[in-house]
């Protein structure tokens, strides 16, 4: 996070809010995250780096489309100049309403009900949405010269985008806005309320519905241990249910695949200096996961 001071001067400049202070939160929209109370509501204030600001807006947008649809979503709440977010000097600070709750706990039979129902509500509520902001859904390059951090994963890389290419020319999927990580601590559950809000909308995609399905279906452990999850999101009716029959298993591979990739960037760009070594070791213990899975 910037320091608290800075926070406060941007909020009372560019939202006219006298906030008691700021709270670093664990994981948050993208980049940092901090808990703000002013006036007596609590927010989100969120930052990235200035240079992310095109996608950085497109969440900002899509759970404002959602939070006017009556989803909990973690929207913005606008600067006093109608703008989404503001820079402050290198990043760009934005204002979330706070979401209360926990964390859904993605081995739980009744949370993951709440997840797949929750995850198709928003995309069946995102449908039409567009935004210049939105990226493509994937930019996998079997030839990245990152991917040279183990010989595995080129080949593994490859037969995943080739699978995936297939099955685009042979089915039509149903395209539409992705989260783009749904994974369990983006929803939150209000046991006071009942209600369950979908937050952190900083990776938000543009693609194949059924890849972010594949993605909590990653998140839960596999198909086996997802079935409550798929059977409450087929439910919502978002993706046909022959779609997902058909696809799944290629878009869950072409996700490892994906994760793989992030890995082995990480790895290429950490010099496993002393700052680095958590880092590293994540990203080491994230590329054994994606290899038994690309592998099996």
């Amino acid at each position: 996070m910037l320091a608290d001071d800075t926070i406060r001067t941007a909020l009372r400049t560019a939202w006219h809010l006298q906030p008691d202070g700021c709270t670093p939160l664990d994981g948050g929209t993208a980049g940092s995250a901090g808990s703000v109370v002013a006036g007596g509501r609590r927010y989100v204030a969120a930052l990235v780096a200035a240079v992310d600001r095109t996608r950085f807006e497109a969440g900002l947008a899509a759970a404002e489309r959602l939070a006017r649809q009556g989803h909990d979503a973690g929207a913005p709440v606008r600067a006093a100049d109608g703008a989404l977010c503001v820079p402050v000097g290198d990043r760009l600070l934005a204002l979330l309403e706070y979401v209360p709750g926990r964390p859904l706990d993605g081995a739980d039979p009744v949370d993951q009900q709440w997840w797949g129902d929750r995850l198709g509500a928003a995309h069946r509520a995102l449908a039409g949405f567009h935004h210049a902001g939105l990226p493509a859904w994937h930019g996998l390059r079997p030839d990245a010269p990152h991917l040279a951090v183990a010989a595995w994963l080129g080949p593994a890389v490859a037969r995943a985008v080739h699978a995936m290419t297939k099955l685009q020319v042979t089915d039509r999927l149903t395209v539409g806005t992705l989260h783009g990580a749904p994974r369990p601590a983006a929803f939150r559950l209000d046991p006071d309320t009942g209600r369950i809000g979908l937050v952190s909308w900083g990776s938000v995609l543009s693609g194949p519905l059924v890849y972010d399905l594949a993605a909590a279906v990653r998140h839960a452990g596999g198909p086996e241990r997802a079935r409550e999850l798929l059977a409450a999101y087929t439910a919502t009716g978002a993706v046909p249910v022959a779609e997902i029959e058909g696809s799944l298993d290629t878009m869950l591979r072409f996700c490892w695949a994906a994760e793989a990739d992030a890995c082995a960037r990480l790895l290429a760009g950490c010099p496993g200096s002393e700052p680095d070594r958590a880092a590293v070791e994540r990203g080491r213990a994230g590329l054994d996961q994606a290899r038994a899975a690309l592998l099996d």
